[in-house]
């Protein structure tokens, strides 16, 4: 069972995240995804935790991020483009990929959260795409359209718990990888000293904590 004896100080920390890394596009109002995701834990529904499970075959092509270069996925919306729907909107959606995928909905929402603020609307510099960041290659090996939000996040889910599955469960370098790309996490034996991944995984993991 999840522990939730630290939501409230992880609510706290979301704010420090967010202006550490300049995210500024969160949207107003509302309840946020995080507090939203809270209360249905705090019910009982949470789905299925992390767990290493038997190894599924990793993507080795189209890996999140180009090897051997830290890749900012800080997003540019483009002109002109709706801005996202509140957090909790995406919820349900990533309660479910993360049940089929068996890993926890706090960590899907931690990277999405760092990823792009839940901006469906996102495209970073290295053509990344949508809330969970998806690069074109990584979306069509794990056969999802990126631009669909649903679809986007199930993405993101799935890739997760591959790269969880081929780290050993490890949520540390599993988190590394989905920014700069499971090569460098194997290169480097560990967190590559990119000082972008580095803060990276730090923001993810203060939010999932």
């Amino acid at each position: 069972m999840i522990d939730l004896s630290s939501l409230d100080a992880v609510m706290q920390r979301i704010a420090d995240i967010e202006s550490k890394i300049g995210m500024r596009h969160r949207p107003q109002g509302g309840v946020s995804f995080q507090q939203a995701l809270a209360e249905e834990m705090a019910q009982g529904k949470t789905p299925g935790a992390i767990s290493s499970g038997a190894a599924s075959s990793a993507t080795g092509t189209g890996s999140h991020a180009k090897d051997h270069v830290p890749v900012v996925t800080t997003p540019s919306v483009s002109a002109g483009r709706e801005p996202a729907l509140a957090d909790n909107a995406y919820l349900e959606t990533i309660k479910n990929a993360a049940q089929k995928y068996s890993v926890d909905p706090r960590l899907v929402s931690a990277v999405a959260e760092v990823e792009s603020g839940f901006n469906q609307s996102a495209v970073s510099s290295a053509g990344a795409v949508g809330i969970m960041q998806l690069m074109p290659e990584t979306a069509a090996a794990l056969g999802v359209n990126p631009h669909d939000a649903a679809q986007n996040i199930e993405g993101g889910a799935h890739y997760l718990r591959q790269l969880l599955d081929s780290f050993h469960g490890d949520v540390r370098q599993a988190v590394a990888a989905y920014n700069a790309g499971p090569q460098a996490v194997r290169d480097y034996g560990g967190v590559p000293p990119y000082s972008e991944t580095q803060t990276y995984v730090d923001s993810v993991l203060d939010l999932y904590r």
